[in-house]
């Protein structure tokens, strides 16, 4: 019988015990009074407004609903706009603040590493498609061999698989590309036999065996696809700064084929960047880890950020999934700079492709973002690394805060009484009486939310010039502004159904149906009718009812676009799945027009690393 598949460097333990969560921490390695940081004065730009536009919308609302005093019900519909409302400021300050900087044309500090790293470039999988995996790893070594430089890099492939069907081409595929790599490429594997603690588990797994022998290791996700370039500047940056304990790198989008794919990749190079620079100003040396495409310090890591399990309500220990977040508050709690450098251009990722397959994946990351909220009171954490574990758990709540606002503006409906909301009256003590949405006021509060979420891509779009991206660069600036429109009327479109859907997620997490942390579709598929209808029916119902409503003069007209993208949430979604020559049309995106050449190498390198496996389909792994 023919065993697993091992190709890995002698061991070299290195201790990582797990962190106490009650008690301190400080590194004794980690360098004391290395950052002189400005983040506090950036910090004040971006939550001050937000705070200050907030308060002012409260006092307005407040002068409104205050002639005969604000009952309880009142409160609620107040404190519901105020909390979305700062964090729509928030974003757009954020997105201000990253035109800010862009504008300041700040050269990079480049500084060459005085001393060579040894890098181990790390790749964990679960049931993946090992040759998509396994050529990316081959155009990322070959491009850093292409490049040169001082610093040693080896790519591990660290296999958490099940499937034995996958399991045994994924080692073909291997031992496959071993037969073509070029001369000095060091390329390991090794696949565990039992999947403990999932991803966090197989990351200290080799750590703990193999940790000593390398001074960092960059961590991938199986789509990740990284330039030679990106990698020797983040490994500079890492050995330039002997406090740094992480430093996060700004992942694109690539590889979108789907119209919702496109959607989110024009998104995502359109408005990010901006909203990325922004981040980076206001974090400085507290700033967040997103999993993938980082650098971290290996003996920092092992050291501060072991993660121990967490005790549930039901007394069961159970795993931190989103360790991300907490390894990089972990980190700065011991001492070490997190960092974020989004001006490090060629790190990608993929995208999910249909709107089911990003709700699926939406469910997971809830599961885990919820576990953070436990963790806010833990000691020694950060004010901002605490606040990007509470931000990571309000992205999720604010759906149902969405949801409960949506539902009693639809409730507050067209009364007579525009004044204020009264509800129950002496004269009418079974049935409310609620005030007449389309009076201005009402609106003006719609109008204003609207203008807000719009803002952070108008603005987005006004910053493209300042990063050095072209609208030509887009096919031309007819071209850029169709694209522009058909992303905004899309987002417009999905928003409510994505509303409803972490909802969803949120509820599940609650109540804990959701359980486990399944693999990512990442090549999505086209689903059946029954399929969509049963993944939408809440949406579908909601948006009839309101639609309804409507119609009836029962429910305000300022709410129809939410309504007609709830009651076509079924051909929505099978919209979101449509690609080539349709998808192209309608959102257009630079890559159509300059790919750039890594993502041009890793597609014919995967698709040569799939004609030999399938071409061998009776290999087996080597004894």
């Amino acid at each position: 019988m023919s065993r697993d598949l091992h190709i890995m460097p002698p061991e070299a333990p290195l201790a990582m015990p797990a962190q106490n969560f009650s008690a301190r921490f400080r590194d004794a390695d980690a360098p004391s009074g290395q950052h002189k940081s400005s983040a506090g004065f950036w910090r004040a730009l971006v939550f001050s407004p937000a705070m200050a536009a907030t308060l002012a919308l409260l006092w307005v609302m407040c002068d409104w609903f205050g002639a005969e005093g604000i009952n309880v019900v009142e409160a609620i519909l107040l404190a519901l706009i105020s909390f979305n409302f700062f964090w729509i400021s928030f974003t757009v300050g954020t997105v201000l603040l990253g035109m800010v900087s862009l504008a300041k044309q700040e050269r990079p500090e480049r500084r060459t590493a005085a001393q060579p790293l040894r890098v181990a470039l790390l790749t964990p999988v679960y049931n993946e498609v090992p040759w998509n995996v396994l050529g990316n790893a081959r155009t990322m070594l070959e491009d850093l061999q292409a490049r040169g430089g001082k610093h040693h890099y080896a790519m591990f492939i660290l296999s958490d698989t099940r499937d034995p069907e996958i399991a045994a081409q994924e080692q073909a595929s291997v031992e496959a590309l071993r037969t073509t790599l070029a001369p000095g490429l060091e390329l390991y594997y090794r696949r565990r036999e039992q999947n403990t603690d999932r991803k966090v588990g197989n990351i200290a797994d080799w750590v703990s065996r193999w940790g000593a022998d390398w001074d960092a290791m960059l961590v991938l996700d199986a789509d990740s696809l990284m330039t030679g370039r990106a990698i020797h500047r983040l490994t500079d940056a890492l050995a330039c700064d002997p406090g740094a304990g992480l430093i996060q790198s700004y992942p694109q989008l690539i590889g979108a084929q789907s119209v919702f794919a496109r959607m989110q990749q024009f998104a995502n190079g359109v408005y990010g960047i901006a909203f990325a620079e922004g981040l980076a100003r206001w974090c400085g040396q507290e700033g967040n880890y997103w999993g993938h495409n980082a650098i971290i310090r290996t003996k920092a890591f092992a050291t501060s950020a072991g993660l121990p399990k967490l005790r549930s309500f039901s007394g069961q220990d159970k795993l931190i999934m989103s360790h991300d977040f907490v390894e990089a508050g972990l980190l700065r709690r011991a001492g070490w700079a997190v960092r974020f450098l989004p001006r490090i251009r060629g790190s990608y990722e993929e995208t999910p492709p249909t709107l089911i397959d990003h709700a699926m994946r939406d469910r997971r990351w809830c599961q885990g973002n919820l576990q953070h909220l436990k963790l806010l009171g833990s000691s020694g954490f950060r004010a901002v690394s605490r606040f990007h574990m509470f931000h990571g758990a309000v992205g999720y709540l604010m759906s149902p805060l969405w949801f409960a606002l949506l539902l009693m503006w639809a409730l507050i409906g067209q009364g007579q009484d525009a004044s204020v909301l009264h509800y129950f009256s002496p004269d009418n003590p079974l049935f409310p009486q609620w005030p007449e949405m389309s009076e201005t006021r009402h609106v003006l509060i719609i109008l204003v939310m609207y203008a807000m979420l719009l803002a952070p891509k108008v603005l987005g779009v006004l910053a493209l010039p300042l990063s050095g991206v072209r609208y030509a660069d887009f096919g031309g600036g007819r071209k850029f502004l169709a694209s522009f429109l058909a992303e905004v009327l899309l987002s417009i479109l999905y928003a409510p159904i994505l509303m409803v859907q972490q909802m969803i997620a949120v509820f599940r997490t609650a109540f804990g149906i959701q359980r486990g942390w399944s693999p990512q579709a990442r090549d999505g598929g086209t689903y059946g009718l029954r399929t969509l209808i049963l993944c939408h029916a809440l949406e579908t119902v909601i948006g009839v009812a309101l639609s309804l409503g409507i119609l009836s003069g029962l429910v305000s007209i300022w709410l129809a676009p939410i309504a007609i993208s709830l009651a076509l949430a079924i051909p929505l979604s099978a919209l979101s799945g449509v690609s080539a020559g349709a998808a192209r049309k309608m959102v257009g995106m630079r890559e159509d027009f300059s790919e750039p050449a890594i993502t041009r190498s890793a597609r014919r390198y995967r698709d040569e690393l799939k004609r030999l496996v399938e071409g061998k389909g009776n290999m087996t792994p080597a004894e």
